[in-house]
Parts: structure tokens; sequence; C-alpha cells
């Protein structure tokens, strides 16, 4: 099927500043840091709500499998909740069949794949 040729205009790329904010939640003993996990709040115009991002969710090695890892996830969770978020993403690496249980256990699903470009 032909279709008859529009001619373009030419288009400008437009850009808009938004912001962007965030909560760090951690878990201290003695002054050190042994877990934390990072909530940043995102918007686009789908949503009057934004939608949370959880990153770094972390526990040192000495720390883990203790519930803290847990613990900091699901105060993420309830951030997110207060924040009036309409839904939470996390991201993992292919192979970490642990960690995505551990997500999964907490009622988190497999929704698709993160695509990535390092810059």
């Amino acid at each position: 099927m032909n279709h008859p040729k529009i001619p373009l205009k030419k288009m400008e790329i437009k850009k808009k500043e938004v912001s962007v904010s965030g909560v760090k939640i951690f878990l201290e003993e003695e002054g050190k840091e042994i877990a934390r996990g990072y909530l940043y709040l995102l918007k686009n115009d789908l949503h009057p709500q934004p939608y949370g991002f959880m990153e770094d969710v972390f526990v040192e090695e000495g720390f883990r499998s203790k519930g803290f890892g847990r613990m900091i996830v699901k105060a993420l969770i309830e951030e997110a909740k207060k924040q009036g978020c309409y839904k939470l993403l996390g991201t993992s690496r292919h192979g970490r069949e642990r960690v995505h249980e551990f997500y999964k256990s907490l009622g988190f699903y497999d929704r698709g794949k993160e695509f990535r470009m390092d810059l």
C-alpha cells in the first residue's frame, strides 16, 4: 500500500526541567551503616500521582540473611504508599534468583526487562 508523501515540518526538540525527590532509608549498628535503600519519586504525564523507583538496596555482607534487607524494603514500600505512589519499581540483574525470590516474597512480580546504557 502506497501512502502519499506528506512534507515534514521542521520540528524542534524541546526540554522542560522536572524535579525528582527521594529518600534514603538505612539501618545503623554502632554508628556504621549496615543496610540501605533509596526511594526516588518520579512523575510523568500518564498519572497525577508519582511512582516510586527503588534503588541501591544493599546489606553489608556480615549482616545478610538476618532480615535487615526485608526491613529496608518494607520501609521503602511504606514510604512509597505514604508518598501516594501508584506503583513501585525495582530492578535486579539476571542470575540473581535468590534476590528475585526475595522480592517476590514481598509482593513484587516480574514485569519485564530493564534496558541499560552505560554512559
